[in-house]
């Protein structure tokens, strides 16, 4: 993977790190992860599959994880108060990470892209998809929301997954991700601990920040709800969601699917919060078709 990675200096001073997949002349699919998650939570066979599937893969850090920049000067916000309605320690926004994003293209040279995002990622592109709609294709909001409090939220279990207590050592930070995903996961799947494990360990050591994490957390919920501007969304949008998500309930699939035009839902049995590889070609052919479909829509424009 080391091999592959690039990074992008961005001109608000952020430095993204990011690999690609697949040939560059064909059409780009960009990558966003979700909270506190590094790219590697789309696993290399998952973007290969895709990249073989005629894609060109692009996917990257966010902002405080991982290989890009992290804001350590900002410190560490106030999560709890901000589950409460006050996230005025938020050191930037949804909005912020969309503009990275957008950043990222600009460096790759691509005037646009298919645009895939798993939770907070599926968030943040919307939010591209929202206040950036010339630079997207095709929109693909997985496990996510709108940022309607009202719709979305984890169940008593996964909200106490997400809060559960940062860990201090690399071993404490692998059994927290495996402990995690026993709660969050696909109860229709078994849960692969084997490369759970080994993803845990690689993310410790490209980059463990939990403040990080924190700070992301905060600006979902300084974000707002999305729910009257995503109907402004022109582009053709795929939603996927695990019927069985914890940790976003499938209401915010449903309200999100609900709130852009012409947008398709897909439901899956037995998914939880999390992309089991049993579930890779089904996904994968999704999105497959759907680029194709707004490829020849734009063709013909």
């Amino acid at each position: 993977m080391d091999d592959n990675l690039r990074r992008a200096a961005l001109p608000s001073g952020i430095e993204l790190a990011y690999e690609t997949f697949g040939d560059p002349g064909d059409p780009p699919l960009l990558l966003v992860m979700g909270l506190g998650t590094q790219m590697i939570g789309w696993p290399d066979p998952f973007c290969t599959s895709l990249a073989e599937a005629g894609l060109h893969v692009i996917r990257f850090d966010n902002r405080d994880v991982g290989g890009s920049t992290h804001l350590h000067d900002a410190g560490a916000p106030d999560v709890m108060a901000a589950l409460g309605g006050d996230a005025s320690s938020a050191s930037y926004t949804l909005s912020d990470m969309a503009a990275d994003t957008v950043g990222l293209l600009d460096h790759l040279e691509l005037d646009s892209a298919h645009v895939v995002g798993a939770s907070m990622g599926g968030m943040i592109a919307q939010t591209v998809a929202i206040e950036h709609p010339d630079r997207v294709r095709s929109l693909t909001s997985i496990m996510s929301s709108t940022g309607d409090r009202g719709v979305g939220q984890p169940t008593p279990a996964g909200m106490g997954a997400l809060l559960t207590p940062p860990a201090s050592t690399r071993e404490e930070a692998v059994d927290r991700t495996l402990a995690v995903f026993r709660v969050i996961g696909s109860p229709g799947y078994p849960l692969d601990e084997d490369a759970l494990r080994a993803r845990a360990e690689l993310s410790y050591d490209r980059g463990h920040d939990p403040d990080g994490v924190s700070r992301q957390l905060v600006a979902v919920l300084a974000s707002g709800d999305r729910t009257a501007r995503l109907g402004d969304v022109r582009v053709p949008t795929l939603v996927i969601h695990g019927a069985d998500d914890p940790l976003v309930e499938p209401s915010g699939a449903h309200a999100t699917a609900a709130a852009i035009p012409h947008a398709e839902l897909a439901l899956i049995d037995g998914m939880g919060h999390e992309l089991p590889a049993a579930l890779w070609p089904q996904v994968v052919a999704r999105i497959a078709a759907l680029v194709e479909r707004a490829e020849q829509a734009r063709a013909t424009a």
